[in-house]
């Protein structure tokens, strides 16, 4: 598994603890699929608390209020690209 792998694998745990999404595995989140709305179906308060768990787990910080935020959230692949690009080690 490389590294890019990992990081999708490890987002996607993320996503399924820090919104108990006690019927989803990893297996069920496609990488292009809209995390809100048609695809996982996530909401606003979903958007915040996986924003936290973003700055926790990986140090990056997202302004609620800017307009990339809504596109970093756009799918999984979305939020990989901007863990990758922000992360803090």
């Amino acid at each position: 598994m490389n590294q890019s792998d990992a990081l999708a694998l490890d987002l996607k745990h993320m996503i399924i603890d820090t919104l108990e999404l006690e019927d989803v595995t990893p297996d069920d989140i496609d990488e292009q699929a809209p995390l809100f709305g048609d695809g996982l179906g996530l909401d606003s308060i979903d958007a915040l608390e996986l924003g936290l768990a973003l700055q926790k787990r990986y140090g990056v910080t997202l302004d609620a209020e800017a307009e990339d935020t809504r596109r970093h959230f756009a799918s999984l692949a979305a939020l990989k690209a901007l863990v990758e690009e922000r992360r803090v080690d």
